[in-house]
């Protein structure tokens, strides 16, 4: 395919079609947590699919940006929670510089909730809890899998799946050992309205000097 064909190609695909919502950004709560709780239920009000699917971004010992796409697990006051395993390329990357993004897009809304800061880890219970009470197998394939390994034996796969399988059947209390949960606690936190003529509306919370409060701009398009 020539390069003069993929452009057009890209061009013929519609972006931001609408209808998308008139929201008057300004009416968002104070606090970033409860708007994103607000943009969430509007989210799967109107059938979006898969709206806590999220990009994590990271980096590496280089510098060099990292990104893949997790599922959000939850959101409370200490931030918005994902879990890894600890071996993976992305739990290496947090041991390493613990700042990260999260993105969200929803294209059906044309909405778009972007925030970064120092991703914690959780206490040891929680990390255990949140094992526990994944299903059987998805506690499978985590104890299964080395996440992002080469895999050169076709076979090596479903023998690592069926001999985790039959111990977790025979030990179902296990928790698999460097399974974390982590909170995000944004510094900075964009909620993005997108809009059909271009003139998108942002507002951005910014994490005050105390560490409590939120200093709330509205941004430019």
């Amino acid at each position: 395919m020539s390069e003069r064909s993929m452009k057009e190609i890209l061009r013929k695909i519609p972006s931001l079609k609408g209808p998308l919502p008139d929201e008057d950004l300004t009416t968002l709560p104070e606090n970033p947590h409860e708007a994103f709780e607000l943009w969430l239920v509007d989210a799967l009000d109107a059938g979006v699919r898969e709206p806590h699917a999220m990009t994590l971004s990271t980096v590496d010992e280089n510098g060099g940006p990292d990104a893949r796409v997790l599922i959000l697990k939850n959101v409370d006051s200490r931030g918005w929670h994902f879990a890894i395993k600890a071996s993976s390329p992305k739990g290496e990357q947090i041991k390493t510089n613990s700042q990260v993004a999260l993105t969200f897009y929803w294209s059906d809304l044309g909405r778009q909730i972007r925030l970064r800061g120092p991703a914690l880890a959780l206490s040891p219970e929680e990390c255990a809890s949140d094992f526990l009470d994944r299903p059987i197998g998805s506690r499978t394939a985590a104890m299964a899998s080395l996440q992002s390994d080469v895999l050169t034996d076709n076979e090596e796969l479903n023998r690592r799946m069926a001999k985790a399988q039959a111990f977790l059947e025979n030990n179902p209390d296990h928790v698999e050992t460097g399974w974390r949960v982590y909170a995000v606690a944004p510094s900075v936190v964009e909620f993005w309205q997108g809009a059909t003529d271009r003139n998108h509306k942002r507002r951005r919370y910014s994490l005050a000097e105390d560490g409590k409060s939120w200093l709330i701009d509205r941004l430019w398009p």
